[in-house]
């Protein structure tokens, strides 16, 4: 099964916790695929450059100079860290943006009540399949950042969940695909501060009354809607799990 894991800036931000978790991800003997969003390292370099970061509706506006940060962040300094260090625990990774290979085209936000600036949108075709597939089956893992581009010049910011989501339903045409998407619990609980009321698995009838329950709900909810989306364009599993546990069983499943 090949196994596309999502990390966020949970991790992102703790040099240790992303350590912790990079040796851990390292030891999964599956073919694999990581995805990584940025963390608040932008929001910090913007501010030490004396770039405001614009927000509208809490999401940020990217502009060229935050573009030309982001992309310095993401497919630089970020991405480069963690494929050395996945070097050095032994597993075999290529950093990538959408631009190298041609991995992931997008296309720009198209400007309806807000313009988003250079912010990517994907669609089913955006994944080049070939590219991924000869990297994995020859024991390369891609690291994949949160920049894509156009096909005409044009790098693009794009959300790294749109991005693995992407991939794996690209991927699962010919492969068996599970999607992790890690994040600052265990997987779904039952009541929020209790680790002991983790709910495994669950299917979308389970999933409506869980909502209904108000057990699933605020932020959760797309998270969520989006994973029934992937599982039936073709994904096998999606898990929702701690990244410190990515190579246990201590996780929801969504399937």
């Amino acid at each position: 099964m090949l196994k596309i894991i999502k990390i966020g800036g949970g991790i992102i931000d703790n040099e240790q916790d992303l350590e912790q978790f990079l040796q851990t991800f390292s030891e999964i003997k599956e073919p694999k695929i990581l995805v990584h969003g940025g963390g608040k390292g932008a929001s910090k370099m913007l501010n030490q450059l004396g770039i405001e970061p614009k927000m509208i509706e809490g999401r940020r506006i990217t502009d060229k100079p935050t573009l030309d940060v982001v992309t310095g962040l993401y497919a630089g300094n970020l991405n480069k860290t963690i494929v050395s260090k996945l070097q050095e625990f032994g597993c075999n990774a290529l950093g990538l943006s959408g631009a190298d290979g041609n991995a992931i085209k997008g296309s720009k936000r198209p400007v309806k009540t807000i313009d988003y600036g250079f912010v990517g949108d994907l669609n089913d075709e955006s994944v080049n399949k070939e590219l991924f597939q000869l990297l994995i089956d020859n024991n390369i893992t891609p690291v994949v950042c949160a920049i894509t581009h156009d096909g005409n010049g044009q790098l693009l910011n794009t959300n790294a969940d749109t991005i693995a989501s992407t991939i794996a339903v690209a991927m699962s045409q010919e492969n068996e695909v599970e999607l992790n998407f890690c994040f600052d619990k265990i997987g779904v609980l039952r009541d929020v501060n209790d680790d002991t009321t983790l709910i495994p698995k669950i299917n979308e009838t389970l999933y409506l009354q869980l909502k209904e329950e108000g057990v699933i709900f605020e932020g959760m909810i797309p998270k969520l809607d989006n994973s029934f989306k992937v599982i039936n364009a073709g994904v096998k599993n999606v898990c929702l799990v701690h990244a410190r546990n990515i190579n246990s069983e201590i996780k929801t499943i969504l399937c």
